[in-house]
């Protein structure tokens, strides 16, 4: 017989009602001791089955769970010995589901379960059983506390806690490798039976996952899973109770495993050779292409980095690696010229910086390029010999003397000729000019440094055939001094000397300055231009001389003022020299020599005018201003007469406005609608330079429409003011510059003038007068770029 035979009779007995199970006897217990349920049970042979009574006793019945019959499920009977079968006995029930889920019949003692009961709801229930007199009610036997036991079934099947897992392995993983572990519940009783042993199988995912039936752990099956090859496995994993037995109940989960990227794939570069072009014209870090190698790995592992390790241009190039698109970016490191070198070749690596130690058998991590890059021609501009230039020359040279010349050449293989000219913007004087076919820099206008000591001009080269295709060169023009500037007297100086000064007595101390800055320092030399009685001079030798006196005393009387001529000349060649002219007042002074006063009566008193003559002379201005002011009133009196004292006399009235107009067609400067419409003037204000005779009531003249010309509506008021009785009897001119509907003068704007220098003809200038002299030299002097050849 088999195992599944021998579960399946055991079910069917303990379905079965058996007597010796379900029948509970109360027995009275002829002692003092508390009553208590005997029971009585019987063997599988029929015996009685006897035991030692006591005074207590736990008892218990057992209930299959989830009964599937129509009828009520019988539980077991209760039965007293104190019974004796007339119905005399009432037989009472309470605790755990009493009267709704257990119910007893009061006669016999039988209990009845009412429904289906489900153990993973409740494994057990206790209950209290009392037999009592039906007519006393009093109770023959005390309480019992028995319980009902709920025998379990295999009704529930195992669950995973979760639907669908993720986990990941590393790919090339060992055989059995922890992937994951799923586990699964069974809500049916594991201490009874196997209803609750759970077994692990895999439905799907072999051969590349096995499971521990135990443990439900998932392992790796087979060696060296390549991710490149297939990333993503789906694995079906099932737990079935009953120890995995046939009719054991089963549940199901998915495992979705990724295989995680490993460093094991070198990169490779999918050409062996590169093309790449750049125009020589290229600027130092120009990009000139990329380069890249794939690398089947992902993430960190597939991180590269290039480098040039080999080749004929090492030195001109660069390669810098693009971390967010792992290309290898070449740039120009050095300036390329077609001329000299035309084609570069370079020897390109690319290497993983990841590489994980246990796949070195499969490397080498790294590969290798050549990278062939031409250098295409361009029409470069002319190349100046020096990035800049540095003249110096002496401001006292002649003018269109050449001070230094500048060179460039065409680096193309064409060589082009070039043009030399100056950038007039650097020169706005035009005190050099430039030979356009060497490039001699000369004057045209004489140098002083004095003025400007250093010139920086621009000087642009250009190609003959391609104006457009130009370079500029700065050029430093330094002036030499030249000792063409005599020396001057430091400041002026305000010199007195005292009516009581001795003789050698010092009066001032004079200084002297130079415009021009000799190598050696400047040194003056201090002298009188003749001998003088009064005073001399004392050379300090230190670029200071003293003023000293030569006699004792001085007298302002008889001269107020000295003039002292000086003599400074410089040591540089050619010497230059000037005469200073001191003028020395003389003051009067206290014993300490300090001045109190100088001139007021030294130049009073030799005049020889006394009090009564300055009275005279002031009284003298007095009457002069009285004349003025009668004048002055007499001329305001004659003002107040008629301004018109003849018929011939034509006043003009004249309004200034400070705004050129827009012409005749310009409606908007001024409001012709108020001349056309004489209605809207209140009335006539009559002239206020006389007082008419007779007074005429103004007429109203009818307005003229609004599209008359402005010459007819003109002539009508001419005509209207004619025959106009109440016209004053004097005209009064209106000028009216009337240029007629269309206007043949052009415009006299410039803004359509040319703009190229060579197209414009400023010899009129000189005809303008001295006014425009200077315009005149500064645009119709000569060519700025002088072609002499």
């Amino acid at each position: 017989m088999t195992t599944q035979q021998v579960l399946l009779l055991l079910l069917l007995w303990m379905w079965l009602p058996h007597p010796c199970h379900t029948e509970m006897l109360f027995r009275r217990i002829p002692d003092l001791r508390p009553k208590s349920f005997g029971g009585r049970a019987y063997g599988n042979d029929g015996k009685a089955i006897h035991r030692q009574k006591r005074g207590w006793m736990w008892n218990q019945f057992f209930l299959l769970e989830e009964y599937t019959g129509s009828d009520y499920q019988y539980v077991g009977k209760l039965h007293s010995d104190q019974d004796k079968g007339d119905g005399s006995l009432k037989y009472i029930l309470s605790g755990d589901g009493a009267g709704t889920l257990f119910i007893i019949d009061e006669k016999t003692g039988d209990i009845h379960a009412t429904r289906r009961i489900d153990r993973e709801e409740k494994a057990f229930y206790t209950l209290r059983a009392q037999a009592i007199n039906r007519r006393t009610l009093r109770p023959v036997e005390p309480e019992s506390e028995f319980v009902i036991k709920i025998h379990d079934i295999n009704d529930n099947e195992p669950t995973f806690p979760e639907e669908i897992y993720t986990a990941s392995v590393p790919e090339m993983s060992v055989v059995g490798t922890s992937v994951v572990q799923v586990t699964a519940t069974d809500a049916d009783d594991p201490s009874y039976g196997n209803s609750a042993r759970i077994i692990y199988s895999i439905l799907q995912g072999q051969p590349y996952f096995s499971v521990e039936p135990e443990t439900g752990i998932i392992r790796t099956a087979l060696p060296n899973m390549n991710r490149e090859n297939r990333e993503q496995y789906q694995v079906v994993i099932q737990a079935k109770d009953m120890g995995g037995q046939m009719g054991g109940l089963s549940g199901t989960t998915t495992v979705n495993i990724t295989l995680t990227d490993v460093n094991d794939n070198p990169p490779r570069f999918p050409q062996s050779t590169i093309h790449l072009r750049i125009p020589e014209s290229s600027p130092v870090g120009t990009a000139i292409g990329s380069v890249k190698a794939t690398d089947a790995d992902t993430g960190k592992n597939a991180e590269v980095e290039y480098r040039i390790i080999d080749g004929d241009g090492t030195d001109m190039f660069d390669i810098v690696t693009q971390k967010d698109t792992q290309e290898g970016i070449i740039t120009v490191r050095k300036p390329l010229d077609y001329e000299t070198r035309r084609l570069y070749t370079l020897k390109v690596e690319a290497e993983n910086t990841h590489v994980d130690p246990r796949f070195y058998y499969l490397g080498p991590f790294k590969d290798t390029t050549i990278v062939k890059i031409s250098v295409e021609d361009v029409d470069e501009p002319p190349v100046f010999s020096r990035s800049s230039y540095l003249f110096e020359v002496h401001e006292d040279i002649e003018l269109g003397t050449i001070i230094g010349t500048v060179m460039a050449r065409d680096p193309d293989s064409a060589s082009s000729p070039i043009r030399f000219s100056l950038d007039r913007h650097t020169d706005l004087d035009r005190i050099f000019n430039i030979h356009s076919g060497n490039g001699s820099i000369y004057t045209s206008k004489p140098l002083d440094r004095e003025i400007s000591q250093w010139h920086n001009l621009s000087v642009i080269a250009a190609e003959i055939n391609n104006p457009k295709d130009s370079t500029r060169v700065p050029v430093f023009v330094r002036i030499l001094d030249v000792n063409d500037n005599a020396p001057q007297f430091a400041v002026f100086y305000d010199t007195f000397v005292c009516e009581n000064a001795r003789a050698g007595q010092l009066i001032q101390t004079i200084s002297a300055v130079d415009k021009d800055d000799p190598l050696g320092g400047q040194k003056f030399f201090f002298s009188l231009a003749a001998v003088n009685p009064n005073f001399t001079v004392q050379d300090n030798e230190d670029n200071t001389a003293r003023i000293l006196t030569r006699r004792n005393g001085f007298s302002r009387h008889e001269i107020s003022t000295y003039l002292l001529p000086v003599v400074i000349s410089d040591n540089d060649y050619p010497i230059q020299s000037s005469t200073g002219t001191l003028t020395i007042r003389v003051c009067a002074c206290d014993s300490r020599g300090n001045m109190q006063s100088c001139n007021a009566e030294a130049l009073l008193l030799p005049a020889g005018l006394s009090t009564g003559a300055l009275v005279a002379i002031l009284l003298c201005i007095i009457i002069l201003l009285v004349i003025v002011v009668l004048f002055a009133a007499l001329k305001r009196q004659r003002k107040k007469e008629p301004l018109i004292l003849s018929k011939e006399d034509i006043r003009d009235n004249i309004v200034s406005y400070n705004d050129e107009g827009g012409g005749e067609e310009d409606t908007q400067a001024f409001d012709i609608g108020t001349l056309r419409n004489p209605a809207a003037i209140e009335d006539k204000k009559l002239r206020r330079d006389i007082i008419p005779e007779t007074l005429f009531v103004p007429r109203r003249t009818p307005s003229a429409p609004d599209n008359t010309d402005v010459r007819d509506f003109i002539n009508q008021r001419l005509k209207e003011h004619d025959t106009d009785p109440s016209a004053p009897p004097y005209d009064s001119l209106a000028t009216y510059a009337y240029e007629g509907n269309d206007s043949i003068a052009e415009s006299l704007s410039s803004l359509e003038s040319g703009t190229t220098e060579g197209d414009q003809n400023y010899d009129y200038l000189r005809e303008w007068g001295p006014r425009f002299n200077k315009l005149a030299e500064m645009y119709g002097g000569g060519e700025s770029d002088k072609d002499t050849s």
